[in-house]
């Protein structure tokens, strides 16, 4: 695909001073986030999640950010699946949200926890019937026939809880990304962008601007 060295986006969409920028950088984030709501982006909290072994060879998806607070940034997922067998061993994890519309990216680093069984079982009770049963249904990763091998066993879990409480799975539940590293990169002209840089220290966050 030769035209694929040809394609050219000029970012003009605005400006990055870090001077201006609160000291907190869940803050910066969470005023970002309000903005890329308001713009209009789609899923503006879908965000890259990359795991890496405890040898060190990564992997990264899409997943959805359910929460962020002073705490950092909570996502579920199936505790048996790839990115939560590598978080149970390996517990840092990378994080890229992009906003491309805005010409805006957020990156975090941190180390990684389970949520408490109670915050879990709460977030589950919200969840839709049908995703409910998908959570039980699905062996997340692993390897299966065919489609149909997954509907049935979605068919025969739905029959199982057909007059039951739908529970959370013991091996599904919540993740919790204690950020020590965030940045905040804005397109500008002539791949010349702003990048704000926000390290965690014992005595907070320092903040710094990196070169593009």
């Amino acid at each position: 695909m030769d035209e694929l060295s040809k394609m050219r986006q000029e970012y003009d969409a605005g400006i990055l001073d870090e001077q201006l920028m609160p000291g907190d950088p869940l803050e910066t984030f969470t005023e970002w986030m309000y903005e890329a709501v308001a713009f209009g982006i789609k899923e503006p909290n879908a965000m890259t999640v990359a795991t890496a072994t405890a040898g060190g060879r990564p992997s990264a998806r899409v997943v959805l950010l359910k929460e962020v607070s002073r705490e950092g940034f909570v996502f579920f997922t199936n505790y048996l699946s790839r990115k939560g067998r590598e978080l149970t061993s390996n517990p840092y994890a990378a994080v890229v949200f992009d906003w491309h519309d805005m010409a805006r990216q957020v990156r975090v680093e941190g180390r990684v926890e389970r949520l408490p069984p109670e915050a879990s079982d709460a977030y589950f009770d919200e969840r839709p019937g049908n995703a409910k049963i998908g959570a039980w249904a699905s062996p997340q990763s692993q390897i299966i026939k065919d489609r149909a091998e997954i509907e049935r066993i979605r068919e025969e879990t739905a029959q199982r809880f057909e007059n039951t409480k739908v529970h959370r799975p013991p091996h599904w539940g919540g993740f919790l990304i204690r950020p020590s590293v965030m940045e905040f990169w804005q397109g500008r002209p002539d791949r010349l962008h702003d990048r704000v840089v926000y390290y965690k220290t014992e005595e907070g966050w320092s903040k710094h601007r990196l070169a593009p």
